[in-house]
């Protein structure tokens, strides 16, 4: 970010007040002020205290510190005040407003990061993507990826974004974004001929990398490449769909991948009526709600080893009449053989719409 942004708001101070009002950038070094002679000069040592200082005002061999609003848990700028006293404070504050509002304006005009958080949020013109790519030197049709990482309820704090930029510390091709309370995004540059494995090797990773005390805190949504910068919008929805898809028919998972979910992801998007609709055509005898938990384990144990009665037999620890014994009593309850390809693949489908449903909320 350039100093002069900042130094136009500093000299105003000037005639305001006669504490020395500057920015330091997050090295210590001075990079604006209304004392022209201080730019340059650096104050490494009050680094850790500003970051310590959370966002609040701090003092530190004759300055007041405190940090401008950024991304991540550490400052990239700082606004200073001569002085430690309670007038040097309240410069300090003011000072901090005033630049807060320059900065923020020049990173929605220029800023890559926010230029790429306005096309996955759709606040951008298609016909504005290409102009303001040209304009911040952001190629347009390098292939990205794009990743959601979403805390698990009740599992973890908020998603640290540094500990994400300390895995992909290139900022011109990684971007890190924080969008609503529970979501980071993660945008980076991939290489021609990217595939899902390198896709599924950089969400690992990611996920990885945020687990306390080797349990999981997140769950990685994986969106398909985008080739464009205009198909980053695309992606991210995908990503956020591979989330709530998985949240409903794979809760063992913590690595999504949107083309991955199947048949999953055709139910998520049927109408709720239709989901009815089917149950009720095809458990015409019994509601599928008749079936007890024991059954209902040997079914998907059924499902799990490929119909093969024998196999599924010995994983269950009973003789293999017992299951075929379960199986015709599967029948008669509903109608369906699952020994009989058709009809299992007919009761899987409908195992899944159910748990569609009651994810909803909806008794069927």
């Amino acid at each position: 970010m350039s100093g002069r942004i900042f130094q136009n708001v500093v000299l105003q101070f000037k005639e305001t007040t006669s504490n020395i009002v500057g920015v330091i950038d997050s090295e210590g070094t001075v990079i604006a002020c209304s004392e022209l002679g201080e730019i340059g000069k650096k104050c490494p040592d009050a680094v850790a205290h500003i970051n310590a200082a959370d966002g609040e005002c701090v003092a530190f061999e004759g300055r007041t510190f405190k940090a401008l609003a950024g991304w991540g848990s550490q400052f990239d700028f700082a606004a200073f005040a001569s002085g430690e006293d309670a007038l040097s404070r309240m410069v300090c504050a003011m000072a901090s407003v005033a630049l807060n509002g320059a900065k923020a304006c020049y990173e929605e005009k220029h800023d890559k990061a926010s230029f790429i958080k306005s096309i996955i949020s759709d606040n951008i013109l298609l016909s504005d993507i290409y102009m303001r790519a040209k304009e911040l030197h952001v190629p347009a049709e390098i292939p990205c990826g794009v990743f959601v990482l979403r805390q698990l309820d009740d599992r973890s704090e908020t998603i640290p974004l540094e500990l994400v930029h300390n895995l992909f510390p290139d900022r011109q091709t990684n971007f890190v974004l924080s969008m609503g309370e529970a979501d980071v995004v993660f945008i980076t540059q991939l290489s021609d001929g990217a595939d899902v494995r390198e896709l599924e090797k950089i969400a690992a990773m990611l996920e990885n990398a945020t687990r306390v005390n080797g349990e999981s805190t997140v769950v990685v949504g994986i969106g398909t490449v985008a080739n464009h910068l205009r198909d980053l919008a695309k992606s991210y929805k995908e990503a956020q769909i591979a989330i709530e898809v998985g949240k409903v028919f794979d809760t063992e998972r913590y690595v999504i991948n949107y083309d991955s979910l199947g048949i999953g992801r055709l139910i998520y998007q049927l109408p709720t009526t239709l989901c009815e609709m089917f149950l009720q055509e095809v458990f015409k005898k019994n509601p599928i709600d008749a079936l007890d938990k024991e059954t209902l384990f040997t079914i998907y144990k059924f499902f799990e080893n490929n119909l093969n009665v024998s196999e599924t037999a010995r994983k269950l620890f009973v003789h293999r009449n017992t299951l075929v014994y379960r199986l015709e009593k599967i029948k008669k309850l509903t109608g369906l053989d699952l020994r009989e390809f058709d009809d299992a693949i007919t009761f899987k489908v409908a195992l899944m719409v159910k748990k569609y449903l009651t994810s909803r909320g909806i008794e069927a």
